[in-house]
């Protein structure tokens, strides 16, 4: 969808209205003029179709007081936004006559209606949907007499189309001596191209209750229906459909922003005939504008299951790729045949924002960057209501949090059902900021889903929140639902030391707790429970544990920092192994927050380093606050070296009375060397039988050994 169709009053079937040029009177019946329409939307359909299915539609008001247009020419200039009609003004009635007479050069009469034959509704579901619902505010998409539609309005497919017959009501419309004086202030307001003229000739309207509905030589008919209300659609009388004799004039385009005012017709002809009810068809409006629902879309459902698809839609997002792009899509159609063209593109433009002790000036320097940005025309035209059909945001780049004002909009939040993102940052490349995280959580709880197009994994990942938690990882859709059960264990460890030696018991630990599962009812394990293993995504320990999780058919995730380009520090580079489906990536400054985001139900520690003394702390102090639960740690590795890691710091703290009362947090950790140890250690915490909390011991290593023969020590 590109940027050049998101403009205020524009539809595609039709144009402006148009002025006389030029304006003869040839009798007083009848008049010849030349029509000037200007600012034609370059995306006009007329412009595409034989000029035989454009059709010169007269202004409505024109067409009641009598007046008939047969358009006999039209000549575009198309690169110029031009077009010309050549017309001929017939009138029927003493009304139309004087009227006739007072239009002159530079009265605004009417314009063109494209009657594509690929847009009609040829299928009366289409508009059946449509009847009961309303717009944001409360309009009724599709209705005649009220929100409910009417028993009045009888659709058919004839001849390959929908066609709704309209019930019209006993009697007919006459004016009243008043409309004498009316004419010439309604000639001037044509010069202007004033609106509501319409509803200021009703002043001077006279209902002929029971009146019989027949023509009469001349004169126009009018006749009226229940109130329609129009949003969704073209209506259009269908002429080959009225009684022989009868013909509608050519105001006979109903626009979708009619109100509970399609209820005229004007009729002339030769018939004896009653005329019971008129005949409209239909034509779609462009996809953005149906207020079609996202769950009504079959074929962009269709697509969004298949990987590739989205894939493939990416692919024709303009190049470079340090381009700002997005686009937005309601229909598998156009889906599947994006361009390059319908993409809003924008150069990335660097801003220097002055900071929050300049205010003022931050305003204004946000507003413009928010402007600058590929997914702004599209926010705006569905905050303006120029876009009412559901459908997903595509963005080369997850968009910038300070878009989150608009993104979280009730208007925006009703169109815009999903979000689709290739990259986390321009910048950053794949990892996100810590306002892009707090967006995608706002996201996530407001109900928007937001998934990333992953090429490294050839894998489309939704944002997925953690349970009770503000966190949250990207998911493969085939593990979403798993995931959001799942019990979460943890992995810590160096990334610098080969781990050979920890896999085969790690792989055991892994094993048996699935199969420990079958025999368990507790919360956090059952038969029923999916399980799910967290690492920090690099190599050494964490590339292992990643990898027997995916052997094991345990969801393998990870928590990925950028240690990328820290040149004079100690720190290897930690590439993302291999072995991760799903994840959450953080930049290196929000190092800590990371750390805090594992929540892990069941957390493992192999040696490791800094790094791990951190995680280690962390672990202790979520324990001790309450912001874990007391849930066993289990420390793979000789009691020698957890002694040298940790007794001399805890006892010292207990000796010198800085944990206080917090002692009983030896119990949470448990050294083992074996699977069948730490496996004892859970089946005995899912059992209830494990001494551990704030009313079990404390350990005066500051963690408890598992004998091998399953004492606790």
């Amino acid at each position: 969808m590109s940027e050049n169709i998101l403009y205020p009053h524009h539809y595609d079937l039709v144009t402006p209205d148009g002025f006389l040029i030029e304006y003869q009177i040839q009798e007083p019946t009848k008049a010849l003029g030349r029509v000037r329409i200007e600012n034609i939307f370059p995306g006009f359909i007329g412009y595409r179709i034989d000029t035989s299915s454009v059709f010169f539609n007269l202004k409505s008001t024109l067409a009641q007081i009598g007046l008939e247009a047969i358009c006999r020419d039209i000549v575009y200039q198309q690169e110029k936004g031009i077009a010309y009609a050549d017309v001929e003004l017939v009138a029927y009635g003493e009304w139309a006559r004087a009227l006739l007479s007072l239009l002159e050069v530079g009265s605004y009469i009417g314009k063109l209606f494209a009657a594509d034959e690929r847009r009609r509704v040829r299928d009366p579901d289409y508009l059946l949907r449509m009847l009961g619902r309303s717009d944001a505010k409360g309009r009724p998409l599709l209705a005649l007499g009220g929100l409910e539609g009417s028993r009045d309005l009888v659709l058919e497919k004839i001849e390959g189309r929908t066609v709704a017959f309209l019930s019209l009501r006993e009697g007919k419309l006459s004016y009243r001596p008043t409309l004498g004086g009316f004419l010439s202030t309604l000639a001037l307001a044509l010069r202007k191209n004033m609106s509501h003229t319409r509803q200021l000739l009703h002043l001077h309207h006279q209902w002929e209750e029971g009146a019989p509905r027949v023509l009469t030589d001349s004169e126009i008919l009018l006749v009226r229906t229940a109130p329609l209300h129009v949003r969704t659609v073209y209506g259009r009388v269908v002429s080959s459909l009225l009684p022989p004799g009868y013909f509608h004039t050519s105001a006979n385009v109903l626009q979708p922003d009619t109100t509970a005012s399609g209820d005229i017709y004007e009729l002339y002809g030769k018939s004896q005939q009653i005329i019971d009810d008129i005949p409209l068809e239909f034509y779609t409006l462009e996809p953005q504008r149906e207020y079609v629902f996202f769950s009504d879309r079959d074929q962009l459902l269709t697509s969004l299951e298949r990987p590739q698809s989205l894939f493939d839609a990416f692919a024709t997002a303009p190049t470079p790729r340090s381009l700002l792009a997005s686009t937005f899509v309601v229909k598998g159609s156009q889906m599947e045949s994006l361009q390059a063209q319908d993409w809003v593109i924008r150069e990335p433009i660097k801003h220097d924002f002055p900071g929050l002790a300049h205010p003022s000036r931050q305003a204004l320097i946000v507003e413009k960057y928010i402007e600058q940005q590929p997914q702004y025309p599209f926010l705006k035209a569905i905050e303006q209501g120029l876009i009412t059909s559901q459908g997903i945001l595509l963005s080369r780049y997850f968009p910038t949090p300070l878009l989150k004002r608009m993104l979280l909009n009730d208007s925006v939040g009703r169109i815009v059902k999903r979000i689709y993102f290739e990259y986390p940052s321009r910048a950053h490349d794949n990892f996100f900021s810590h306002e892009d995280r707090t967006l995608l959580l706002d996201l996530a709880k407001f109900g928007i889903p937001t998934y990333w197009v992953d090429s490294s994994s050839q894998e489309i990942l939704q944002f997925i929140l953690r349970t009770e938690k503000d966190s949250g990882l990207f998911v493969p859709l085939s593990l979403v639902e798993a995931f959001r059960k799942a019990t979460v264990l943890g992995v810590y460890g160096t990334n610098l030391h080969e781990t050979g030696i920890f896999e085969e018991e790690l792989r055991a630990l892994l094993q048996g707790l699935l199969v420990l599962r079958d025999e368990m009812s507790h919360l956090l394990l059952s038969p029923s429970t999916p399980i799910a293993l967290v690492t920090g995504g690099g190599p050494g320990a964490m590339e292992m544990s990643n990898r027997v999780a995916k052997d094991l058919k345990i969801i393998s995730c990870a928590n990925v920092v950028d240690f990328r380009a820290q040149e004079g520090l100690a720190v290897r580079e930690q590439k993302t192994n291999p072995y991760i489906q799903a994840k959450m990536t953080y930049r290196l400054n929000r190092l800590v927050e990371r750390q805090a985001e594992f929540y892990l139900d069941l957390p493992i520690f192999l040696p490791g380093g800094i790094g791990t003394d951190f995680e280690y702390a962390l672990e202790e102090v979520q324990r001790k606050t309450g912001s874990s639960p007391a849930n066993p740690v289990l420390l793979f590795g000789t009691e020698e070296y957890w002694k040298r890691k940790v007794t001399s710091r805890f006892q010292l703290n207990r000796d010198t009375g800085t944990i206080a009362g917090s002692e009983w947090v030896s119990n949470c950790f448990y050294c083992i060397q074996t699977a069948l140890q730490g496996l004892n250690v859970y089946r005995r915490f899912f059992t209830g039988t494990l001494p551990i909390g704030r009313e079990g011991p404390t350990y005066d290593r500051g963690f408890c050994c598992v004998r091998p023969d399953g004492a606790l020590e």
